[in-house]
């Protein structure tokens, strides 16, 4: 995610960190090409050109500017929701390290907080398609046996099998059993949502039209310009064509907020932020470093 102060004019014309340009500069930079081409003929072999009228590129340009905004507010709904769906991970994680203040087997209850670590690397591991087991081992117990199948469903079932041994053997009362359980399905909900997002992406078809309508209309729209504009049509092809190409690859880069793009959600600074209050209830000294910005992108 970036993390940039106010920008001034300078830093709004000129920044890259963050910004879409380098994904889509070759594609403005062919499309200006192909616009400088067009005038060039149309300048100096006026009889094979036809002029082409601009009023169907308004058109098209106004629904394919309206079509596009509810492609990238859906795609940044699937980012808004990811980032709740983290905040209230938080959440869960700091009331159950809360509430199992009541289990006095200390040892038991660090081995309960580190799996909750364990669950918060897991779950950041597979929704990057990296190893959940390998991202989680480090906090679990030596006893666990965890399979590779559903890694943080699996934390879970030990976490609530744990709970509830304490719970019968009347080590936590009923109602605190009750609450420590509530956290657990929380952070089930949590993985659910987590896991939709991922797998769920937006209708395919929806998106190949947009893509090809809006090469289409780039590729067409300097015929349009070429003879009213004459060499002002590469430039104003070039905003155009930056602004729709620029839409729809943020649109792209939203749609999966849970990679390591520059734009997507910092949870591995989230993860980090629960081993630190984990690690702290436990009374461990010193705690890891909070993760901070590096070159404006906390990841």
């Amino acid at each position: 995610m970036i993390v940039h102060s106010r920008p001034d004019v300078l830093r709004v014309l000129f920044t890259l960190k963050g910004s879409i340009v380098k994904r889509i500069a070759l594609r403005c930079l062919l499309v200006t090409l192909l616009a400088a081409l067009i005038v060039l003929v149309e300048r100096h072999y006026p009889e094979r050109f036809s002029p082409v009228s601009a009023t169907p590129f308004t058109l098209l340009g106004l629904s394919l500017s309206i079509f596009m905004s509810f492609r990238n507010n859906a795609c940044y709904d699937r980012w808004w929701e990811g980032r709740k769906a983290w905040g209230r991970m938080i959440i869960e994680m700091r009331s159950f390290v809360r509430e199992s203040t009541a289990i006095a087997d200390q040892r038991l209850r660090a081995e309960l907080l580190r799996s909750l670590c364990g669950f918060a690397h897991a779950l950041n591991a597979g929704l990057r398609n990296e190893d959940p087991l390998s991202a989680a081992r480090p906090w679990l117990a030596e006893s666990s046996a965890i399979s590779s199948h559903n890694v943080c469903d699996g934390i879970l079932r030990e976490l609530g099998q744990h709970c509830s041994d304490l719970a019968q053997r009347q080590q936590i009362s009923e109602w605190r059993y009750t609450l420590l359980e509530q956290r657990l399905v929380g952070l089930s909900e949590v993985q659910a949502t987590c896991e939709r997002i991922k797998g769920t992406p937006l209708p395919f078809p929806y998106t190949l039209l947009l893509h090809r309508t809006i090469y289409i209309f780039c590729l067409l729209l300097p015929f349009a310009l070429a003879e009213p504009l004459g060499w002002l049509a590469p430039l104003f092809t070039t905003i155009v064509s930056y602004t729709f190409f620029g839409l729809d690859a943020i649109g792209n880069e939203l749609e999966d907020p849970f990679g390591r793009d520059e734009n997507d959600l910092p949870t591995d600074a989230m993860v980090r932020t629960i081993e630190r209050d984990v690690l702290s209830a436990l009374g461990h000294e010193p705690l890891p470093p909070a993760l901070v910005p590096v070159d404006h992108v906390l990841s």
